[in-house]
């Protein structure tokens, strides 16, 4: 029972992020399972609670992966002991592990294309994916940042604005890898250099309170 579940969501996810939500009946979805369409709706009621049940799976499956390599996004406050006085080295090496991680892992990656496909296509999505790729990204960074401000690590401006600037070029360069693969090299290279540039302007060495640039 629960491994049929498992195939629906599974299968779901797979066609919603190749041909979009609205684009897949719940028969195609059982074909892709190889169950007959009578028996979906004993597993699930309708395509809107398949769809729910991804979302929260997801969810969950983030948010553990994710918490094994020190990023709360729900929690910016677990994680400001990790990013307190990090080496430029060692910030450059967790932000690429966090990227490779969203780019490359199956569900997270077909999550957002799925996303991305019906954000024009539906209000809901849209608010959906502002949520879930941007305002969550960026209240949990503008958290870190107010704590690392607040400890005179991070030259005194507003968190906020560091934190949109710190977010949207690695959002665009995830961004141009979904949707050139091939170019994932060269987003690399960039991203390093994005993270080395704003460690080095903002960044106090030694926590002193003031720095003349």
């Amino acid at each position: 029972m629960e491994d049929t579940k498992q195939r629906i969501l599974e299968k779901s996810l797979e066609l919603f992020s190749t041909k979009g939500y609205d684009a897949v009946s719940v028969g195609e979805i059982a074909k892709a399972v190889g169950i007959k369409a009578p028996s979906l709706y004993n597993h699930f009621p309708s395509k809107q609670a398949i769809f729910d049940a991804i979302l929260e799976t997801t969810s969950a499956h983030y948010q553990k992966d994710t918490a094994e390599i020190s990023v709360h996004v729900q929690d910016s406050q677990k994680d400001i002991p990790v990013f307190s006085h990090i080496s430029e080295e060692l910030l450059v090496e967790k932000v690429r592990q966090i990227f490779l991680y969203s780019l490359h892992d199956k569900t997270i990656s077909q999550f957002r294309r799925m996303m991305t496909l019906e954000q024009f296509r539906s209000p809901k999505f849209a608010e959906l994916l502002s949520k879930r790729y941007v305002d969550w990204m960026i209240s949990y960074h503008a958290g870190i940042f107010r704590a690392l401000v607040a400890n005179g690590e991070l030259r005194n401006e507003d968190p906020d604005t560091l934190a949109w600037m710190y977010v949207s070029p690695i959002i665009v360069l995830l961004s141009v890898c979904d949707r050139q693969p091939e170019r994932e090299a060269e987003s690399l290279e960039k991203l390093d250099a994005h993270v080395k540039l704003f460690f080095r302007t903002f960044n106090i060495v030694g926590g002193e309170k003031e720095r003349n640039f």
